[in-house]
């Protein structure tokens, strides 16, 4: 089955629309070329010439092409700037910590994205999430009002009850709302530090983080990060010569290795933090993926030197982003304020929504029918990565990742323009490793590996 971005259904009129707009785009249709007559493209298209005609309307009302009476329509002969996406994906750019996503996103809709962080559209609950939505837009408030400065109380309680069953003791006071986890990110890594501060990295980790603190001119330190989690030795050495602000790391369903703590490491990276006076932003931004929810720092600490984060849009949708943080009583005020100086107010609109969606009872069945369908396809990944030649050392017990390794030393970086120019988006190893060194390593959503050209175009990359 190939997997593909969804779309809205176009109508016939902007179908027409589309496919001549993509011909511009892409200088099939220079400036000044005349467009097929309205009989011609009628029937090539196989719609109706009226339909024909509504669109050369309105692309000449957007001053795509000109109407010249008695002769037809032609393209404008001041040319829209040239679409890269048009012609083809950005070979050309630097494998930086935000080229995965990049690259993801601006993808044709034809394109495999093996390499992306989301699930497939069909493995999302739309249904439910419409339901919620229309039951929510109801509500004018929830439409046309701001939400609270530390967002929508009734899923704050929500998601306290929720972090609980997971041995996290909270109280919806000590949750902030945001618009994402990565919204949530950047507001902590603003509270927390300044330009020039430390901050201690896994390594490999979740390219956003690197990303983030660039963006904020933190000095970056990277500890080796394998199955039970981060080298202790190194945390430690870190820790005495570096002196980091604060430590950020997936404690569960570590991205992109699919790890997860041990309480032994959940309880040595506590002491080690606290006798460094380092603090710890926990993402837990994968925690419904697990059936049995591992140890988590904040659960340890309870919330005094950990903050925790949370979402919901690697579950429900990347559409429906909402953030969570939950924060030790005495700082959650000058966060709020925060908040309110750099973003105003959180989503109300989506925040409701998800509420309802979590209160109905529904959301509890889609992670379970989710987590199902994951651990069948990871089976069937990592076998077929397998035939390939491509190792997977460790299969984590839940999620969507794999961390796998190439044969002979290749470079994933190398291999991933290949496929990317065949309409393929991988996730090469280098660009989660702060040293560098995960040059023969690739990530691998395995919920986005069911077309098995995944396999053929990557086999086809390695060969040369």
């Amino acid at each position: 089955m190939t997997v593909t971005v969804a779309e809205p259904a176009l109508s016939r009129v902007e179908t027409v629309m589309r496919a001549i707009e993509a011909r511009i785009e892409g200088r099939a249709l220079s400036p000044g070329a005349r467009l097929p007559s309205v009989r011609g493209l009628a029937e090539s298209m196989q719609v109706s010439k009226s339909t024909v005609v509504e669109a050369y309307d309105r692309l000449a009302a957007r001053g795509a092409i000109v109407s010249r009476p008695g002769s037809g329509f032609f393209v404008s002969a001041r040319p829209e700037p040239l679409s890269l996406t048009a012609i083809g994906p950005r070979l050309d750019r630097a494998v930086d910590p935000v080229w995965i996503t990049r690259q993801s996103l601006e993808a044709r809709p034809d394109s495999l994205r093996p390499g992306c962080g989301w699930l497939p559209p069909d493995w999302l609950p739309e249904a439910e999430l419409r339901r919620a939505l229309r039951q929510v837009a109801r509500q004018s408030a929830a439409v046309m009002f701001y939400d609270t400065p530390q967002g929508h109380a009734p899923l704050r309680q929500q998601l306290a009850l929720r972090l609980t069953e997971r041995g996290i003791r909270a109280h919806p006071d000590q949750l902030v709302l945001t618009d994402s986890v990565t919204h949530a990110l950047d507001l902590i890594i603003r509270f927390l530090a300044e330009p020039g501060d430390t901050v201690l990295l896994d390594d490999p980790c979740y390219f956003s983080f690197q990303a983030l603190a660039r963006a904020h001119r933190l000095h970056m330190v990277g500890v080796p990060f394998g199955p039970e989690g981060p080298d202790l030795a190194a945390f430690e050495q870190a820790l005495i010569e570096h002196r980091p602000r604060f430590y950020i790391t997936n404690s569960g369903l570590q991205n992109p290795t699919g790890a997860t703590l041990s309480p032994v490491a959940v309880h040595r990276i506590l002491r080690l933090a606290e006798m460094h006076g380092t603090l710890i932003v926990e993402d837990d931004a994968y925690a419904d993926f697990e059936a049995e929810p591992g140890p988590r720092l904040a659960g340890f600490d309870g919330l005094d030197r950990v903050i925790h984060v949370g979402g919901f849009s690697k579950t429900i949708s990347t559409g429906a982003r909402v953030g969570a943080i939950a924060i030790r009583d005495d700082w959650v005020e000058r966060l709020v304020d925060l908040k309110l100086a750099v973003s105003l107010s959180d989503n109300h609109l989506t925040a409701a929504t998800l509420h309802r969606f979590l209160a109905e009872g529904s959301y509890r069945h889609h992670v379970d029918a989710m987590r199902t369908r994951l651990a069948d396809a990871r089976g069937t990944v990592v076998q077929r990565l397998a035939a390939v030649g491509v190792a997977v050392p460790f299969v984590p017990t839940a999620g969507m990742f794999l961390w796998g390794r190439l044969p002979d030393r290749l470079d994933a970086t190398e291999i991933s323009r290949r496929a990317l120019a065949r309409g393929v988006v991988l996730a090469p190893g280098n660009v989660f490793s702060l040293s560098q060194g995960a040059a023969d390593a690739m990530r691998f959503n395995v919920a986005q590996c069911a077309d098995p050209r995944v396999f053929s175009e990557l086999a086809r990359a390695m060969e040369g």
